[in-house]
C-alpha cells in the first residue's frame, strides 16, 4: 500500500521554472517505479515522466524532455519533477503515480495515486 500526497504547485510565467515534490508513505516504496502525468481541463490524463525504483532510468514525454527531469530520494520517499522553461501549454494538475515493477507511460498500469497539485504558467 501506498499513499503520494503532491506539493509546489503554482503560478509561474513562461520560461520560468517549478520544482513538484510528491512524498510517499508505504513499508514497499523503494520497489515502486514512479510517474509524473497531467491534465487539463477537458483533455485526458497524459504521461509526463517515470523513474524506475531505483532511479537508474528515466522516461520522459516528448513535449517535455529536456526541459523537465524527473529524480527521486528513496531514503526519504520522495519524487521530484523539475520543470524548466515552462511553457503556457504545460498548464494542468499534475498527479504523482506509483506502480509496483517495471516503468510505464501508461496511466491505466498505475495503482496508487496522488490527488494532483494545479501548475499554471502564464504567457
Amino acid at each position: 500500500q501506498v499513499q503520494l500526497v503532491e506539493s509546489g504547485g503554482g503560478l509561474v510565467q513562461a520560461g520560468g521554472s517549478l520544482r513538484l515534490s510528491c512524498a510517499a508513505s508505504g513499508r514497499t516504496f523503494s520497489n515502486y517505479a514512479m510517474g509524473w502525468f497531467r491534465q487539463a481541463p477537458g483533455k485526458e490524463r497524459e504521461f509526463v515522466a517515470a523513474v524506475t525504483w531505483s532511479g537508474g532510468d528515466t522516461y520522459y514525454a516528448d513535449s517535455t524532455k529536456g526541459r523537465f527531469t524527473i529524480s527521486r530520494d528513496n531514503a526519504k520517499n520522495t519524487v521530484h519533477l523539475q520543470m524548466n522553461r515552462v511553457k503556457p501549454e504545460d498548464t494542468a494538475i499534475y498527479y504523482c503515480a506509483a506502480r509496483r515493477g517495471l516503468l510505464s507511460q501508461g496511466a491505466g498500469l498505475y495503482n496508487y495515486w496522488g490527488q494532483g497539485t494545479q501548475v499554471t504558467v502564464s504567457s
